[in-house]
């Protein structure tokens, strides 16, 4: 007797459509569930829509190897299947002399990852390229650029049903428990059924933790405890005069108030760093608080004193699924197996914060490995 499912993929964000591109690329039966009724409502539809170089993350993480991988993959496939994309480029700035030795050292991590055509420019350079910058340096990243993660979610999920996948909307994924030779998991929604899997992946963005816990048999100390960070977005209610992304030096939490460019030119500015009290990924508020437009004015005049009174408008949120607590040293990406958690046919993703959009080609092809290797012990 079969499975009624060879693969169950629980999320069908970039990550999550992502791994069923590559299951089902692989020749697996492959069905997504998601308990929204469209692709990407989470963590995949509140970003910067950023195509990172690769710069920031520790060398040999997960995070930096597959974020050089990954954007290397994206581009080709933004190309391939006609995902509107940019590769605009980026400049990181030194607003003043004591932030020089955190550019230098950022640049020697970013060569140490693979990012090597990141390189230090002068003020004068700097100036050139983006006029209405002011710094003392700068680092210029060619290989940052955008895309429009909406399309690029489309484009997964078509490829993957090109290769047998299928996606079912508003099932939400209720609880999962091995028995004996598969992994019976019960879905709810207007057909709520119990079905059994060969092997369940579990991507759920902020709800993975969560999720993780209905998994009967899975060690609780093997779950991380979630922390959120909120991120808030502004948008400027006039014409971007930037054609690069404009990024400060890092702050803790996150990577400063950022100005970043969509393909239709228009600018925003954040993620700020809001750590929530809740660790429910069903009760965050995702409204944007207006008041909190001051600190922005004050962190962005810092690289671009041009910025007028009256110019930041609220646009969106976004929330970090973080697995460390604020104050902690960043977390790398966690991608468990069978080895760690020790329930058969399962792969718990958890922490898939940036650089996850673009690295999310690269992680899909480590859990198919993972996959093909556990399937064949």
């Amino acid at each position: 007797m079969s499975a009624d499912i060879d693969c169950l993929v629980i999320g069908a964000g970039v990550i999550g459509l992502a791994i069923a591109r590559a299951l089902a690329r692989a020749g697996r039966e492959v069905v997504v569930v998601e308990r929204e009724r469209a692709v990407g409502q989470g963590v995949s539809s509140r970003n910067s829509e950023v195509i990172h170089a690769g710069i920031y993350y520790a060398p040999g993480s997960l995070k930096a190897q597959l974020c050089v991988e990954g954007r290397q993959q994206l581009y080709r496939f933004c190309a391939d299947h006609h995902v509107p994309h940019a590769r605009c480029g980026k400049i990181i700035v030194a607003a003043s002399a004591d932030q020089r030795d955190t550019l230098l050292a950022i640049a020697a991590r970013a060569h140490a990852n693979g990012a090597t055509d990141v390189r230090e420019i002068g003020r004068d350079e700097m100036k050139a390229m983006e006029p209405e910058i002011e710094g003392v340096m700068g680092l210029a990243s060619p290989s940052t650029g955008i895309v429009d993660t909406h399309a690029l979610m489309l484009a997964l999920e078509g490829d993957a049903a090109m290769h047998g996948a299928s996606t079912a909307f508003a099932t939400p994924f209720l609880s999962a428990a091995r028995t004996g030779e598969y992994l019976r998991v019960r879905l709810g929604g207007d057909e709520a059924c119990d079905i059994s899997v060969n092997t369940c992946v579990l991507a759920a963005g902020l709800a993975s933790p969560r999720l993780a816990h209905t998994i009967d048999g899975i060690p609780r100390d093997s779950i991380p405890v979630p922390h959120f960070a909120k991120g808030n977005y502004f948008t400027l209610g006039r014409r971007s005069p930037f054609s690069r992304l404009i990024y400060p030096a890092p702050e803790p939490g996150g990577l400063g108030t950022h100005l970043t460019i969509d393909l239709g030119g228009r600018a925003r500015f954040g993620p700020d760093v809001e750590w929530l009290d809740t660790q429910d990924d069903l009760a965050i508020d995702y409204a944007v608080d207006p008041a909190r437009a001051d600190k922005f004015y004050r962190a962005i005049r810092r690289y671009w004193p041009g910025l007028r009174d009256g110019e930041l408008l609220p646009d969106y949120s976004g929330v970090r699924p973080k697995i460390v607590p604020q104050g902690t040293a960043e977390a790398d990406f966690m991608i468990q197996g069978q080895d760690v958690h020790g329930v058969r046919g399962l792969v718990a993703l958890y922490g898939i914060e940036s650089p996850g959009l673009t690295s999310a080609l690269a992680i899909a092809a480590r859990v198919a490995d993972l996959v093909a290797a556990e399937a064949n012990v």
